[in-house]
C-alpha cells in the first residue's frame, strides 16, 4: 500500500507518518509540509505543499502516482491574533474565510486532483479530519461560528464525494474523522477544561484513527467516525 499525509509536518499528520512508515502493508508513504521542512525518515517522502492552491495540489498529484490511502490533516482553528468567536458579535469576514480556505478548500482540491490516483487501487480510502464540533446535530453549545462552519462544510464535501464515489470508485471509502482533543499546537490555548484522560498524545490518536481506517469498506462510506469507532451525526 501506498498513503499520503497531507499535512504530514504537524502534530496528528506527523504521528500518521510514522506510524504507518513502520507497517509492513505500508510500502511507501509520503507526507506534505508548508512551513518548515521535516527530517528525513525511512520509507518517506516528503513534499512541500500549499493545499490551498489548485495548482500546487494538481503538480502534487502529478509527483506522486497511484494512491491506496490519503488522509489530509490540515486545520485552522486560531491564529496569534484572532481565535474561536465567543458571540456572533466576534465574528470577522476575514478570520471566516481563513477558515473556509483552509479547513474546507484543502479537501475539495485533493478529491479533484488524485480521484483517478486512488481509483486503481483495490481499496482506496479518502479521509480527512473533521471535528466533533461541525456536527449541526450536535451543535448545543454555540460559539466558534467560523470553525464550526468550515468544519461542516468539509463534511459536506465528503458526504457529496462519497455519493459521487459510489458510481466512479465503487471499491472506495470517503470517511470525516473526529479525532478527538491531541495535545497539539491547535489545541494548546483549550486544553484547560480537558480532563487528562481526553487528552490524547498525538501518537495515541494516530493510532486510533488507523484503527478506525483499517475497518473502513465501500459499505461504510460517506460517514462521520469519532476516534473510538463510533458513528457520528452529520
Amino acid at each position: 500500500m501506498r498513503a499520503l499525509i497531507v499535512g504530514g509536518s504537524g502534530g496528528i499528520g506527523r504521528s500518521l507518518v510514522d506510524r504507518l512508515s513502520k507497517r509492513d502493508d505500508i510500502t511507501e508513504v509520503m507526507g506534505t509540509w508548508y512551513r518548515h521542512p521535516p527530517e528525513p525518515l525511512k520509507k518517506v517522502r516528503w513534499f512541500p505543499l500549499d493545499a490551498t492552491s489548485g495548482e500546487n495540489v494538481e503538480q502534487l498529484a502529478a509527483e506522486t502516482g497511484d494512491l491506496d490511502l490519503l488522509i489530509n490533516c490540515i486545520g485552522l482553528l486560531h491564529r496569534e491574533d484572532k481565535g474561536p468567536e465567543k458571540t456572533i458579535v466576534h465574528a470577522d469576514a476575514e478570520f471566516f474565510l481563513d477558515n473556509i480556505r483552509v479547513n474546507t478548500l484543502p479537501t475539495l482540491l485533493l478529491a479533484k486532483h488524485f480521484m483517478k490516483l486512488l481509483k486503481k487501487s483495490e481499496r482506496p480510502v479518502f479521509a480527512a479530519v473533521s471535528a466533533r464540533v461541525g456536527s449541526i446535530e450536535e451543535n448545543r453549545l454555540g460559539g466558534w461560528y467560523s470553525y464550526r462552519a468550515s468544519k461542516a462544510a468539509l463534511n459536506m464535501v465528503l458526504k457529496t464525494l462519497a455519493v459521487e464515489w459510489r458510481v466512479k470508485v465503487p471499491n472506495g471509502c470517503v470517511a470525516a474523522l473526529h479525532p478527538g482533543t491531541s495535545d497539539t499546537r491547535l489545541s494548546k490555548p483549550f486544553q484547560r477544561n480537558v480532563p487528562p484522560e481526553k487528552l490524547f498524545s498525538t501518537d495515541r490518536t494516530a493510532g486510533q484513527l488507523l484503527s478506525v481506517i483499517d475497518k473502513l469498506t465501500p459499505e461504510k462510506t460517506g460517514r462521520f467516525w469519532s476516534w473510538d469507532g463510533t458513528e457520528l451525526p452529520w
